[in-house]
């Protein structure tokens, strides 16, 4: 949702560095700051009860309460939109509260979706388990082979979900093909995009309906706040079919009013912030929307150089003797390498996977061994990560699960960040010779 006082953004001629640092944000117009202040407040002053009224009816744009709207929030729901190329954002406390956002417009009590089954854990979690709490169900399946989707598709199928890049193993979807899987069906493509962020894929261009991110991974950059974002394309039609009431049909709380009628191209937006932080109230603070403002001006330059040191340390362990293969897709020969020249043709990121001998034994120790890896559950930081898999973020799941997710027990999960790679990949052989003697 815009800002009362949003400037024009910056022309589609301009280049992605450009908008990085200026789309979403000008000068403070009361005391002229150049950096986006954070507007630290709860709520705001109406005019008058007319004013009130008409933000409440949602027939003016203005700012309520913060669980809703907020001035440094939304200069970020105008930047992450502006560089997908999407036509509205809704930012939120999470990742994990993103993803529901990006469902919960449209779903009701025993409909279902389609999933990949390389997912980060957490996600396999939410959705195999707690989603089910809302009458929602999904069916999990290897999306590599796009009629998989088209066989799980079913009338009560409402959307598609799959990572750009998938975390952990490095793999890339084939969104163009999934999308037409998806609008085939009549129903959304959902891409979530943290891994691969803006800069090397742009999911939109190739079909997708909505994008999420965890904006606390590579958008934000240095591991110092927690925020998500849900990104919609405004080109779905959510009135084609009756399949999505809740922004096709009146809304009760809001006197009837239709999502779709009323705002158009803006309706899922609007209805993120209108009902799903109204209800749901997954609210980003102004703090971390502003740290996160901060991290994306910088975020071509840092991504240039996570995907310059990653390469050179997916080549460097792929002839390493304590190594039994390597996943990432801008080796020659991975099975993904065509698709990564398509849909990232920049680079294919800094998360990646490898395979130690010696298995789960191997692998904590290998892990508890690196002097400059921090040993920790996240990704996408200026720092170089290290974590098992098995061990930590799919924990969860089953060994069958954990196989195809690529999390098995021999798997080291890496973020490679910005220091000096000579020194990273130095880290990464005293630890293997550690794992080695063990």
């Amino acid at each position: 949702m815009a800002r009362q006082d949003a400037p024009e953004e910056p022309a589609d001629g301009y280049g992605f560095e450009t908008r990085m640092i200026h789309a979403g944000a000008q000068p403070e117009s009361v005391t002229g700051a150049r950096t986006m202040p954070i507007f630290q407040t709860t709520s705001y002053v109406f005019h008058d009860a007319d004013h009130a009224a008409s933000l409440f009816n949602l027939q003016t744009f203005g700012f309520i309460y913060s669980r809703l709207t907020n001035p440094t929030v939304a200069a970020l729901e105008e930047r992450v939109a502006n560089l997908e190329g999407g036509r509205g954002a809704t930012c939120c406390a999470s990742g994990h509260a993103a993803q529901i956002l990006s469902f919960f417009p449209y779903m009701e009590p025993g409909d279902e979706f389609v999933a990949s089954t390389r997912l980060y854990g957490g996600s396999i979690t939410q959705f195999g388990k707690t989603f089910k709490k809302f009458g929602w169900h999904v069916h999990f399946v290897d999306v590599d082979d796009p009629e998989n989707v088209r066989r799980a598709i079913t009338p009560k199928t409402k959307a598609v979900f799959c990572e750009s890049l998938a975390n952990p193993g490095g793999v890339i979807s084939d969104i163009e093909a999934l999308a037409e899987v998806a609008h085939d069906a009549g129903v959304p493509l959902i891409v979530d995009n943290t891994m691969a962020t803006p800069f090397l894929c742009r999911p939109f261009e190739w079909g997708a309906d909505l994008v999420v991110h965890s904006m606390t991974k590579f958008l934000g950059g240095h591991g110092n706040s927690v925020g998500g974002a849900v990104v919609d394309s405004g080109r779905f039609n959510w009135a084609q079919n009756g399949k999505f009431a809740g922004l096709s049909e009146p809304e009760p709380a809001y006197h009837g009013l239709r999502f779709v009628e009323t705002f158009g191209d803006m309706a899922f937006t609007m209805h993120s912030h209108a009902v799903g932080l109204r209800d749901l109230g997954p609210a980003l603070a102004p703090q971390n929307a502003f740290l996160l403002l901060t991290g994306i001006e910088t975020l071509a330059l840092r991504m240039e150089r996570h995907c310059q040191n990653a390469q050179a340390v997916a080549e460097w362990l792929s002839d390493h003797s304590m190594v039994e293969w390597v996943s990432y897709a801008g080796l020659p020969g991975n099975p993904y390498k065509a698709l990564q020249e398509k849909y990232l043709p920049k680079g294919a990121g800094s998360v990646f996977t490898f395979g130690v001998k010696g298995g789960y034994k191997a692998g904590a120790r290998l892990v508890e061994s690196c002097e400059l890896f921090s040993h920790l559950a996240n990704i996408g930081d200026v720092r170089s990560l290290i974590l098992h898999p098995a061990s930590t973020t799919h924990r969860q799941l089953t060994e069958g699960q954990r196989r195809a997710a690529g999390a098995g027990e021999e798997v080291i999960r890496l973020s490679i960040g910005l220091e000096t790679v000579e020194d990273i990949i130095a880290d990464l052989d005293q630890a293997l010779a550690a794992a080695r003697a063990r």
